[in-house]
């Protein structure tokens, strides 16, 4: 990545906000990792926060809880999270000890620091990936990798040069439900698989509302970053950010529909590989939600099979296995009958999949049941993490042709080895977006 931004400026401009509390992890100074970003057995982790909004706090409240951790540093473009987020450190420490920053690329020029957590608007993954893996850090990156494949496919390649440990946030892949599912599916325990179909979220649409006056506190320009400038609204600034698409793809993606596109990814083994075409359509409502509220997408598979990526509301209209109370969940359909699966619930036809136990000689996933102590362990001995950089651009590829497919109304066909739709020149326009300066890759 090259910013053009100078250090004046850079010091001057913190990322204090909305972008969340920025926590970035520390990982071991330089004389206690053996070879390159690998941590060794008996020392502790350094860890920072990029973010710590809802979704950063609660990840910096988990790694709190290991002894073999130690939060040292916070970045959130917004003071007051910021401040929060540093109590809640030295609280749980008994000093003061913890370092705020307003800019990310300050925290990331830390030498102690062994690795970040971030969870930061989609709009800004790539920056802060791309500088954490030239750093050095390990990173445990809130979903989805990227806005938009050019900078999945960047960041990828970055992430490799350097060698650095990447978990995804996709956490169901450390669930034993999610797990299980996916083993009966590549052990052919459903027979010949048809379909999967995937529950996603949807919103209520939310008129524009009036500019406001930005909060004292909050770099608001820090927080649009490469985004296009907008008038400062306080929804625009939520957790609901991941509803408008200079931020995020929606429900598609980042607000739900990652998770389950990645399970389904996992079970048809296609970490390095994908659909080869999609269709679809869908509604995006008037208002400052502007991303897909009403879905239905086609992907297909080489081998035939089908993903339907709908919204829930219209599963449970369409689909009876979706009429349950957990409906943002996933459906596997074969030949020898069907498996759903979402958080905390399973049902099947017949009922005694539910009972199938994996044999010894069958295939098995590698096991995780905590995502986090899954990356401190990658981190620690360069193991490979569950949700790797790989599975995580594979994943987000099928949301972005999915997106790009009802923006355009058009059916695509896609070339999984050069990443590209083939012979389609409008769509391939859509794998990139314009950044605003002097945020570039």
């Amino acid at each position: 990545m090259t910013t053009i931004y100078n250090r004046r400026k850079f010091v001057r401009s913190g990322l204090t906000g909305a972008i969340g509390t920025m926590v970035l992890p520390t990982i071991l100074p330089a004389g206690v990792i053996s070879g390159r970003n690998r941590i060794m057995p008996n020392d502790r982790i350094n860890l920072g926060f990029i973010g710590v909004g809802g979704m950063g706090t609660g990840h910096l409240r988990s790694f709190l809880g290991y002894d073999d951790v130690r939060v040292v540093a916070i970045c959130d473009v917004k003071k007051e999270q910021r401040d929060k987020a540093k109590n809640t450190v030295d609280t749980r420490y008994g000093n003061n000890e913890c370092v705020t920053y307003n800019d990310f690329r300050e925290l990331l020029a830390r030498k102690d620091i062994d690795g970040i957590v971030t969870a930061t608007p989609d709009h800004w993954h790539a920056l802060i990936g791309l500088e954490a893996a030239r750093q050095g850090k390990a990173m445990y990156f809130e979903k989805p990798v990227t806005l938009t494949i050019e900078e999945a496919k960047i960041l990828r390649s970055t992430v490799k040069r350097y060698n650095t440990c990447f978990q995804l946030g996709t956490q169901q892949r450390s669930d034993e439900r999610f797990r299980f599912v996916t083993e009966m599916v590549r052990n052919g325990r459903l027979g010949q698989m048809k379909r999967i179909v995937i529950g996603s979220a949807s919103f209520t649409p939310t008129p524009m509302p009036p500019e406001e006056k930005v909060p004292e506190g909050f770099d608001y320009d820090m927080w649009l970053g490469p985004a296009p400038l907008a008038p400062y609204n306080e929804l625009r600034c939520t957790r609901n950010f991941t509803l408008i698409d200079d931020y995020s793809l929606g429900c598609i993606s980042g607000a739900w529909g990652i998770h389950h596109v990645d399970i389904a990814q996992w079970a048809m083994d296609a970490d390095n590989s994908g659909p080869v075409d999609v269709e679809g359509t869908g509604n995006i409502p008037e208002g400052l939600y502007n991303t897909y509220h009403t879905f239905e997408v086609e992907h297909t598979y080489s081998n035939g099979v089908k993903l339907l990526h709908i919204d829930h509301i219209t599963a449970r209209k369409k689909i009876p296995q979706f009429n349950v109370p957990t409906s943002m969940g996933m459906l596997f359909e074969g030949t020898e009958g069907w498996l759903y699966v979402a958080r905390g619930f399973m049902d099947a036809h017949p009922k005694s999949l539910m009972n199938a136990v994996i044999g010894p000689n069958e295939f098995k996933l590698p096991f995780s049941n905590n995502h986090h102590r899954n990356f401190l362990d990658a981190a620690r001995n360069g193991s490979k993490t569950i949700s790797t950089i790989d599975s995580a651009v594979k994943s987000e590829i099928v949301c972005q042709q999915a997106y790009i497919a009802m923006r355009l109304g058009q059916k695509l066909q896609w070339d999984n080895e050069n990443e590209i739709f083939i012979n389609n020149e409008a769509a391939n326009k859509l794998l990139s977006r314009p950044r605003r300066g002097p945020w570039f890759l």
